[in-house]
């Protein structure tokens, strides 16, 4: 039997060849009742001391893996049974320091608008609640032809970690395609992350600590709000219109709050879909400049648009280091891919290349060697044209469906870009009971309440995410939406009769 033994190590011999035994014998690699060599023989082929391998022998019959039999030798013993684990009773109490969590004030998450559809049991459910495209609509088969190629190509080094910026050919390919959008930018300057939201995390997390202030558009980016009051972040709203957030109120709020960065979505902000005008773009890194507040800039679908003039992204317009811009390929290609980055400039780039490394290593080099492949001969541009045509259309059929079914009191006004529409409804519909009544007839969508740093603001908006299917379900699934506020708006009727009938009864 071939027992690996370490002699400079620290651990005793005997022990080592008990080790080896107890995990061979618990596994299952040495069958209860299989004979094992005798102490002599065993102690000969590993060049030890008899007493050692018996020694080795007496601890694991001590614990029941071996029993002798007389004249014949020592034997594996059948394990027994592994006690099994007691099951927490509901309602008991958890171990101390889960409990320390709770009382910092950890809670459940919320249940998702997707498994209230689901707990429905609607024979034919429609979401619009989620967040990014139609990966249905990506080539699958063609990308899978060229990972194939790649690992042809690459081999072994496809696996390795990488470097901790990114793929080099990938990261020079990302900024080929910002400089053809106006954005100055060096591969040396890009760092490929897992998707965006990994970019958001590793920005908020470097530059900000508990208490500190944050500017975003109210409404905004639901899990960037989320990831701010989890890490225990004040949240300073700047109300956003038509032409996105509301720059002319901004400098008060940075006098009053001090805020330690900006959080802005110009290009077809999620989930207003609105586009911030030239004159705010300026006129917000002019403040941000004067305040010496960085930017943080997410476009995470800035090339889908439908209509209206391509605006510069505020990187574009930086006079250098102000903004720090994040993008994805997961929302135009698939959720799945996990590939997005970010480009900045100066001692923060090298510092949250660093953080990235020590959370976590590297993007998956497979992906990025994949992806640079797909996006360099010109697929990934053919995509993003069809994409567009094809989202159009899905939007315009959401338009059309909205004015068909929906109360002439429900207002949006059409994206011109992205993948959302914004909806606002009667003021005596709020879209938290809404929600239950929609799934119940087969559909769900985003309230309101979620995009808000104050929930209640949002009582009355949802967001509906029109790219994700087909038109004829479009219109399907708006029409069952139209049902369910047609219910609730009976319901306050019947409610408002029946209070107005016991008032006029009042003596």
């Amino acid at each position: 039997m071939r027992i690996p033994v370490d002699r400079k190590s620290s651990v005793p011999l005997y022990r080592q060849i008990e080790a080896f035994l107890r995990q061979r014998i618990l596994s299952g690699s040495l069958a209860p009742q299989t004979r094992l060599p005798a102490t002599r023989q065993m102690a000969s082929d590993l060049g030890v001391n008899r007493i050692t391998v018996e020694n080795a022998y007496a601890e694991l019959e001590a614990d029941g893996l071996l029993f002798p039999r007389t004249g014949s030798g020592t034997y594996v013993q059948q394990p027994a049974p592994l006690a099994p684990i007691p099951r927490r009773e509901p309602g008991a109490p958890w171990p101390l320091w889960q409990q320390e969590i709770q009382s910092a004030g950890g809670t459940e998450p919320p249940v998702r608008p997707s498994d209230l559809l689901e707990a429905a049991g609607h024979a034919d459910p429609i979401d619009f609640a989620g967040g990014s495209g139609d990966c249905r609509m990506f080539p699958a088969e063609e990308y899978r032809k060229v990972l194939q190629a790649v690992m042809r190509r690459d081999g072994a080094a496809a696996l390795e970690y990488g470097e901790y910026q990114g793929y080099a050919p990938l990261r020079s390919t990302i900024a080929h395609i910002l400089a053809s959008q106006g954005i100055p930018a060096h591969p040396d300057n890009v760092l490929i992350t897992a998707g965006s939201q990994q970019a958001i995390s590793l920005v908020v997390q470097l530059l900000l600590r508990p208490g500190d202030a944050v500017v975003v558009e109210s409404p905004t980016y639901s899990l960037v709000l989320d990831l701010l009051l989890s890490l225990g972040l004040k949240i300073v709203g700047v109300p956003a219109d038509e032409a996105g957030m509301q720059v002319e109120r901004l400098e008060q709020l940075l006098q009053q709050n001090h805020p330690k960065l900006i959080y802005t979505i110009p290009n077809f902000s999620n989930p207003t879909g609105a586009c911030l005008s030239l004159a705010r773009r300026r006129r917000l890194l002019a403040l941000a400049d004067r305040y010496n507040v960085p930017i943080l800039e997410d476009d995470y679908v800035g090339d889908l648009r439908y209509g209206g003039r391509a605006l510069p992204a505020l990187k574009a317009l930086d006079p250098g280091g102000g903004v720090i811009y994040v993008s994805t390929f997961s929302k135009m290609l698939m959720p799945g891919l996990r590939v997005g980055f970010l480009a900045a400039e100066g001692p923060f780039y090298e510092s949250v290349v660093h953080y990235k490394r020590v959370n976590d290593l590297a993007t998956s080099s497979l992906h990025q060697r994949a992806l640079e492949s797909y996006v360099t001969v010109g697929r990934y541009q053919a995509h993003l044209r069809r994409s567009c045509l094809i989202y159009r259309r899905r939007r315009d059929a959401l338009t059309q469906a909205v004015a068909r079914h929906l109360p002439a009191a429900v207002r949006m006004d059409p994206p011109q870009g992205g993948l959302f529409a914004w909806l606002r409804l009667p003021g005596d519909i709020s879209s938290e009971i809404l929600l239950p009544q929609a799934c119940r007839l087969g559909v769900a969508f985003a309230p309101g309440g979620a995009f808000f740093p104050s929930g209640a603001d949002g009582e009355s908006f949802l967001r509906l995410n029109f790219a994700g299917h087909p038109p004829e379900t479009i219109d399907q699934g708006v029409q069952r939406l139209g049902g369910a506020i047609k219910r609730l708006q009976l319901q306050a009727e019947r409610s408002a009769s029946r209070l107005n009938g016991a008032r006029g009864r009042t003596p």
